[in-house]
Order: structure tokens, then C-alpha cells, then sequence
């Protein structure tokens, strides 16, 4: 059985955020997919295999058209891992913010006398 990919994996292509981002309003078959860009189906089509290989899209048949769906439950490990670089970041410039605070006191007292 081959390894599943990674979430990284799927979000780490334009083309691929793009795609998740289409189908997350509502469901579309591949071909309406490849419509929406300037590259083959078939391209689209490999796009939608990696998305489906990370869990991000299930594929629901309806008659003889195939629907992409997404599951973003899978997202949830990327925003956990991008939420704690954005608190270190928070952080930073909390710091930041107070030592410039600091500086244009240190002017503004400097100025009045």
C-alpha cells in the first residue's frame, strides 16, 4: 500500500489551493474544475489525484459525472502548526510595538524641554 501524503503536500501548489478553493464553495465534477484554469485536464486531473491522496477532496459519483468534494477537517493540522508561528510572531512585534513606544516618548520628552 502506498504512504499517504501529507497535507503540506497538497497546499504547498497554487494550483491546488486554487482548486481547494473552488470546490469548497460547492462540489464540481473535474471537467467543470479544468475549466476555471489554464492548464490541461489531465494536469487537473493529477492536481485532484494528489488532493485526494491527502484526504482534502472525496470523489461522489452522481450518474455518470464524478464530484469533487472537499474535507477540510485535514486543514486543521496545517492552522495548529501556522497558529504557533503566529503567536511567536504576536509576540515579536508586541515588542516591538512597545519599544518604539518607549523611543517616541524618550523624543517627545527630549523635544518639550
Amino acid at each position: 500500500m502506498k504512504a499517504r501524503r501529507d497535507v503540506y503536500q497538497a497546499i504547498a501548489d497554487p494550483t491546488r489551493r486554487a482548486i481547494i478553493n473552488l470546490i469548497s464553495a460547492e462540489p464540481h465534477n473535474v471537467n467543470a474544475i479544468a475549466e476555471k484554469f489554464d492548464v490541461s485536464r489531465q494536469a487537473i486531473s493529477l492536481h485532484v489525484k494528489i488532493l485526494i491522496d491527502c484526504g482534502l477532496i472525496t470523489i461522489t459519483q452522481r450518474g455518470r459525472d464524478r464530484f469533487c468534494e472537499a474535507q477540510l477537517d485535514q486543514l486543521s493540522e496545517v492552522s495548529a502548526w501556522v497558529d504557533q508561528y503566529r503567536k511567536h510572531w504576536e509576540s515579536k512585534l508586541d515588542t516591538l510595538e512597545s519599544y518604539l513606544e518607549k523611543l517616541k516618548k524618550q523624543r517627545y520628552g527630549k523635544q518639550k524641554k
